[in-house]
């Protein structure tokens, strides 16, 4: 089994960033299998005394409080380190964690004890306005895979900042996939939630791996730490997560500072910037493109980058890339269309298919009887109830919507 390479990159909701692996408190493998330890990949630097940036979040703890929403002991105003005068190694103490990203940061709701994101937005973008737009109630559907808005306010001081509540999120492959059936689960989810999107005349922009995250409680039950992922809430246990299989996933998409909301009858093709991924055709051209084309490519890129191209024994998916890959933005289909091509393809595989390890490319022969015999204990061979309610139903091929 591989271990965890010396830098990754390692996305935290709403942001994502470079970051260099510090040694943690296990050297932890990686491995497919739902019971193996989650790499410890951390941020600790053990800082005695918070940064710049930490201290706008430990400014404003009390107006956060007005709000229902407590902020981590690090941030409190009278904080001081727990470790400071005991022979206690800050490694288990929660409140050496520092946030490095600027941007965001987890809190505690009062009304009912979970643990939300706050992300801090500059007023100049449209984000707040799409995102509670896509979040609104008159907009409910099972298809809508947009991350909930649980709250929005002003910055007590800078009129120009602005603030979003929502969930806790994990980035979508931490833990990695496991199963077959996991992936077409994915594919299917973030397809329906593009299409969404689009119905309601809104081009995301940006829709790379980064910007799709996933309610992980199925899988991690009891948690994890906002900043130090690989870890349970208290920043000490190494975490060991479910296999999604058997606990199925909901996935989002997130971050509409890329985002476009198009009147009825606008056209969408309009000048743009385009998101993180360069492989987009059409920014080439420095010409006005069709946003919701783009979209299509760039989510195309996910299927291939981070699952064709990843994992063995998922060519079904080549027809579909290719059609939402298509160079041409004239000849690549619609988000609809892609979804379409999506359900026929997924009707044609057989269920049997769903529980298959699945198997990198560069998986060696002992890594892939370990790998399988781990996977075989932990029972990701159960069909779980990703496809179907109870498994006398899971016989045949997927549904059909």
């Amino acid at each position: 089994m591989a271990s965890a390479s010396s830098s990754s990159r390692v996305p935290i909701q709403g942001h994502d960033a470079y970051t260099t692996p510090s040694s943690g408190k296990a050297n932890a493998t990686s491995s497919n299998s739902p019971s193996t330890v989650i790499p410890a990949i951390t941020f600790r630097v053990y800082p005695t005394e918070l940064d710049n940036i930490e201290k706008l979040w430990r400014d404003r703890y009390s107006f956060f409080l007005q709000q229902g929403l407590e902020l981590r002991p690090r941030y409190h105003p009278d904080w001081t380190p727990s470790w400071i005068g005991t022979s206690i190694n800050p490694t288990y103490c929660e409140d050496a964690i520092q946030q490095i990203i600027p941007g965001v940061l987890d809190a505690k709701r009062l009304s009912d004890g979970s643990i939300v994101c706050i992300k801090r937005i500059q007023k100049k973008t449209d984000e707040v306005e799409i995102a509670q737009y896509l979040s609104c109630g008159r907009l409910k559907d099972a298809r809508n895979h947009c991350v909930e808005i649980l709250g929005t306010f002003n910055d007590p001081l800078l009129p120009d900042v602005k603030y979003l509540v929502m969930p806790s999120l994990r980035p979508f492959d931490d833990p990695e996939f496991g199963a077959v059936g996991e992936a077409v689960d994915f594919v299917t989810q973030i397809l329906e939630g593009l299409s969404f999107m689009h119905s309601h005349l809104v081009a995301h922009g940006d829709l790379t791996g980064l910007n799709i995250m996933m309610d992980g409680r199925p899988i991690l039950p009891g948690g994890w730490h906002f900043v130090d992922g690989c870890f349970t809430p208290d920043g000490i246990d190494e975490l060991r997560p479910l296999a999604r299989i058997d606990h199925p996933v909901r996935y989002f998409i997130i971050d509409y500072d890329c985002s476009v909301r198009f009147r009825p009858g606008e056209s969408p093709v309009i000048h743009g910037l385009g998101g993180r991924d360069q492989d987009l055709p059409e920014l080439a051209l420095y010409q006005p493109f069709d946003h919701f084309k783009a979209d299509v490519f760039t989510l195309g890129n996910v299927f291939l980058k981070d699952f064709k191209q990843k994992y063995l024994g998922l060519d079904f998916l080549d027809v579909l890339i290719d059609a939402m890959m298509t160079r041409e933005p004239g000849q690549r289909l619609t988000a609809p269309a892609s979804l379409d091509l999506w359900y026929r393809i997924r009707s044609g595989l057989s269920v049997s298919m769903a529980p298959w390890r699945l198997r990198k490319p560069d998986e060696s022969v002992s890594e892939r009887v370990i790998n399988t015999i781990v996977a075989a204990r932990d029972g990701i061979h159960s069909l779980g109830s990703i496809f179907y309610r109870n498994s006398s139903q899971a016989k045949g091929t997927w549904p059909k919507p």
